[in-house]
């Protein structure tokens, strides 16, 4: 089980190491453009990010600070449940050599708390049906399936 865990918005010194992640596995090694020095299109939309306050990009690190997880929350304020906020969890990533040791049902676990601390009514995201493994480990944290998502990619 994951033993002491630090949780903080993430700085510009860790947008190489969180692309690293995303970078690593089958669906982003087909999606991210991963080398050194990573191209400045990462380190602009990292700068997009921070400055918006209802976007937290989030690293979690070990009790050696080595960056080891991350995740991007978002809040969605709109009008439906009487003005209330959506929190999205987005590109959830564990570094590879430490999965299956508990951090990343940790992660949800902050993320779940900041979510009803920021007063969010919901706390939803996507799944690429690509990965079964991730399914199982969202709903074993509780999510469930009540939609059908859609989406509509664009060329760039």
């Amino acid at each position: 089980m994951a033993g002491f865990l630090r949780f903080r918005k993430a700085e510009r010194k860790d947008v190489h190491l969180i692309v690293k992640m995303l970078a690593r596995d089958k669906l982003g090694q087909l999606r991210e453009d991963y080398r050194d020095p990573l191209p400045e299109r990462y380190y602009n939309a990292f700068e997009t990010i921070n400055q918006d306050p209802n976007q937290e990009l989030m690293v979690v690190e070990n009790k050696e600070n080595e960056v080891i997880g991350t995740l991007q929350l978002s809040f969605i304020p709109y009008l439906t449940y009487q003005g209330g906020i959506r929190a999205q969890i987005e590109a959830v990533r564990i570094r590879a050599d430490q999965r299956g040791a508990g951090i990343g049902s940790r992660l949800f676990e902050w993320a779940i708390a900041r979510a009803q601390e920021r007063g969010a009514h919901v706390l939803q995201l996507t799944t690429d049906k690509k990965r079964p493994e991730a399914l199982h480990f969202y709903e074993d944290l509780g999510f469930v399936a009540s939609h059908e998502g859609m989406k509509l990619h664009f060329n760039r």
